[in-house]
């Protein structure tokens, strides 16, 4: 079948690909590769990918594409979910004969709901859905093809038998010639990366617990499953020969250093290639690890540090104590690893004295940029359940984004409500930010780096328009 992956037009600079952990629009502009969306349609023969939000395709621009096609194959999210629909909607009236289907958490977990919910939608794929597209897109029967949902025509909903986590990663091909094929590189930019990169998966699933997170409980599972070190490097050699004008790799892995000594391994073969390189990490790598991923090119780590809560990490399941992680982010420090430390406002236990001393811990360690999110309890997560059974979500907040794609506050607990928590960022931010110490590094990274004074000043104007917007949404 003819068919076209999509990840569909949205809200204005809304983030919404399968690579982004929180589909929403950033503090500044930011696009991640959809990365989850590029592997099926480099299993599948004559396919397009269309990544609409940073190429800025209108709905107009896809809907003129929807008659070259049989299927479309659309990546949604909890936030985008009536909005993709729509989308589909629109093709099929352009195609009648277009089957659609929906990949991602949102109907992974729910299926029976999103296929209620959307009667234009024709099957979902749920779970890890690499080869369930690719059987569908083959032309197999849907009665025989194992991991999807579909609805037959008299309206009747079938759900087949669950596909078999995949163990073999080298058996996916490579992802990056779909990038080349359908994507504009310079498109993708995050602000704590070098411009342009290139992100990639090396493995699956992450062993870790957090309750919060959404992959590994909907669709990676928490088996690191990981391609060989020779399929990792392999890949990145055909990107570099591609992507000439590439800065930085960036492997996406929940957590890169899960196994560090496949890590250690791949950082000497890229050593060896020159290639700088960035990596998710938890706040746990020992000092002598660190410096043999730094001596193979490591430049960055994105470190989840949540909390400087004690009892907010062990709320979350997070497994990580705050004295590792203060050791962890100094011997980075002294190694000359850039961090860009990531937090969550509004998990299990917050209050405004936590929200304060994760402020100061944020301080103390000092990575070089942050990140900070409010709590998003995804349906299929852990901290979903909690928080419905607790009281402490409600309808109004379901949702997890406001009408133009920001971010809300959907968790609320006694003594601390919504407000607080979503006008707590902002002050997150400043404190942050604000200080005599980060602002002259700052400039001195614009002066000494002339490729950065033009992109650091554009994202302070963006960064003071998120700022803006936030406010209005507040009033």
């Amino acid at each position: 079948m003819r068919t076209l992956f999509l990840q569909a037009p949205s809200f204005d600079g809304f983030d919404g690909g399968a690579g982004s952990r929180y589909q929403a629009k950033r503090e500044i502009k930011s696009f991640w590769y959809p990365t989850w969306l590029a592997q099926p349609a480099a299993l599948v023969e004559n396919s397009k990918l269309i990544d609409a939000p940073p190429h800025k395709t209108s709905l107009a621009d896809v809907v003129a594409q929807a008659k070259d096609f049989d299927l479309v194959v659309a990546h949604t999210s909890v936030p985008s979910f009536a909005s993709d629909v729509k989308v589909i909607e629109a093709l099929k009236d352009a195609n009648p004969n277009l089957k659609a289907g929906l990949i991602g958490a949102k109907v992974a977990v729910k299926a029976e709901g999103a296929l209620r919910d959307a009667p234009v939608i024709d099957f979902v794929a749920r779970n890890e859905f690499d080869f369930t597209i690719k059987d569908v897109a083959d032309g197999l029967p849907w009665k025989d093809i194992k991991g999807i949902s579909y609805r037959t025509k008299d309206d009747v909903l079938h759900h087949n038998l669950d596909r078999p986590i995949l163990e073999n990663m080298d058996s996916l091909p490579f992802v990056t010639p779909v990038y080349k094929r359908d994507l504009v590189m310079e498109n993708y930019f995050i602000g704590y990366l070098k411009h342009p990169y290139i992100s990639i998966y090396t493995g699956r699933g992450c062993k870790s617990r957090c309750t919060f997170c959404l992959w590994p409980q909907t669709v990676g599972g928490h088996k690191y499953r990981t391609r060989s070190v020779s399929h990792v490097i392999e890949e990145i050699k055909w990107a570099m020969n591609a992507f000439p004008q590439t800065k930085e790799f960036f492997f996406d892995d929940d957590t890169f250093t899960d196994d560090l000594p496949r890590a250690e391994a791949i950082a000497r073969e890229l050593g060896k290639l020159g290639v700088i390189w960035s990596c998710n990490a938890k706040a746990n790598v020992p000092y002598e690890s660190l410096k043999r991923l730094k001596d193979g090119g490591l430049r960055l780590l994105l470190v989840g540090y949540e909390s400087g809560n004690q009892q907010i990490l062990h709320n979350i399941k997070k497994g990580m104590r705050i004295e590792v992680a203060e050791k962890f982010t100094k011997d980075c420090h002294e190694l000359g690893i850039g961090i860009h430390g990531t937090f969550i406002l509004g998990l299990p236990g917050e209050s405004r004295e936590t929200i304060q001393q994760t402020i100061e811990f944020a301080k103390r360690i000092n990575p070089h940029t942050i990140q900070v999110s409010l709590a998003a309890p995804y349906p299929g997560t852990f901290l979903y359940d909690q928080a419905v059974e607790n009281g402490w979500l409600d309808a109004a907040h379901a949702e997890l984004v406001d009408g133009s794609g920001i971010q809300i506050a959907p968790l609320h607990y006694p003594g601390l409500s919504h407000d607080e928590i979503f006008k707590s960022l902002e002050r997150f931010y400043r404190s942050f930010y604000f200080r005599p110490s980060k602002i002259g590094s700052i400039v001195g990274e614009m002066i000494t780096q002339p490729d950065m004074m033009k992109r650091r000043l554009r994202e302070g104007v963006e960064f003071f328009q998120f700022l803006k917007e936030r406010r209005e949404h507040a009033a």
